[in-house]
């Protein structure tokens, strides 16, 4: 039943995915390309018209030539949400995605699709899109021995929809994946915490496939560790918002949440959390050499149950997935403002 399910979703979205894939999945040519490409593949996944965390990690990832983007995929948000409280969230964050690059004047570089609206419904039905498709599609390429990675800073509800149109995928990816609480044995949740993550409450049921079900390896990033990555404002104003029509953009999207939140006495003081930028510092920053994010911190363990209210209990026998405890700030910040400064200086 699957592979039909597979089958007929791909004839439907065959003609979108061909259309699409004449884009060259190229980065702006801020280096000598004789010095630096691509040594990986990624699928980027996510809620684009919430938080704007994942507009930066866009951006960022936009300007990394060592990546090689197959597609960006805007994924759905909780119902309700304040970010976004329609029942198309994952149609807007497709076209905020496009919005962006066309800001960039990068709207023909890349593959753009549309994450499903909603969450899985039960453990075996995915929910059809062609965001689920397309990560079929290219993690069972067999013409490129580039590694592939899904990087995700929201639910997980495309990626475990994919998995369950076509288990084979679990051992032709590997998974980043911004969210999931705080472990008790390695840190403690912030002051005021709500016991279910952001992230991981968006499609709690999609956890479960990926972490109790599957066998695709994860690269995690809990709430207490993404929380590490804090942007100052006063960078945004000297760094960011005075670089060109982009770096405008991404600034006023942060003071817009900004404002709003002080208007209504819920002042954040003068720090914003960039938590989906990590994606970036795990892939494109890798170590030159024996390539690893080498400069940031991880324990493996094994994978956890994740529950129906979203909690972690003991698997003893779950595969051992990675689990970052601290990251490398510095080099991923300054490696955000330079690239920023030198694609401003590239469209002069």
């Amino acid at each position: 039943m699957k592979n039909i399910l597979f089958i007929i979703l791909s004839v439907l979205l065959s003609a979108n995915v061909l259309a699409q894939e004449k884009t060259n999945h190229k980065s702006p040519n801020l280096f000598d390309e004789n010095k630096v490409k691509p040594r990986m593949r990624l699928i980027i996944d996510n809620d684009f018209g919430g938080d704007p965390d994942g507009l930066f990690e866009l951006v960022q990832h936009l300007l990394s030539p060592s990546v090689e983007i197959r597609g960006i995929i805007g994924s759905h948000l909780k119902p309700g949400d304040g970010f976004d409280n329609s029942n198309s969230t994952a149609v807007n964050a497709r076209n905020k995605v496009l919005e962006l690059l066309k800001i960039m004047k990068l709207e023909h570089n890349y593959n753009v699709y549309q994450g499903s609206n909603e969450a899985l419904k039960d453990f075996n039905t995915p929910q059809q899109s062609e965001a689920a498709a397309f990560i079929v599609k290219e993690a069972i390429r067999e013409d490129t021995k580039l590694p592939l990675y899904v990087v995700c800073g929201a639910g997980l509800t495309d990626l475990a929809s994919a998995y369950l149109l076509e288990p084979k995928i679990a051992d032709r990816l590997t998974l980043i994946w911004i969210g999931g609480p705080e472990y008790s044995d390695i840190a403690t949740p912030p002051p005021g915490y709500t016991s279910l993550e952001y992230n991981l409450g968006i499609d709690i049921k999609a956890g479960q496939v990926i972490f109790n079900n599957s066998q695709i390896p994860i690269w995690q990033v809990p709430r207490d560790t993404y929380r590490q990555v804090l942007l100052p404002y006063s960078s945004l104003l000297l760094k960011i918002k005075n670089q060109g029509k982009i770096g405008n953009f991404l600034g006023k999207s942060v003071e817009k949440i900004m404002s709003y939140l002080t208007s209504v006495n819920y002042p954040i003081g003068e720090t914003y959390i960039l938590g989906d930028s990590p994606l970036v510092l795990l892939t494109a920053l890798q170590s030159s050499f024996e390539a690893d994010p080498s400069s940031s911190q991880y324990v493996l363990r094994p994978s956890p149950l994740i529950n129906d209210q979203g909690l972690y209990e003991v698997n003893s026998k779950g595969r051992n997935i990675r689990v970052y405890k601290k990251l490398d700030v510095g080099l991923l910040m300054e490696d955000f403002y330079s690239k920023l400064t030198l694609f401003q200086q590239h469209v002069l």
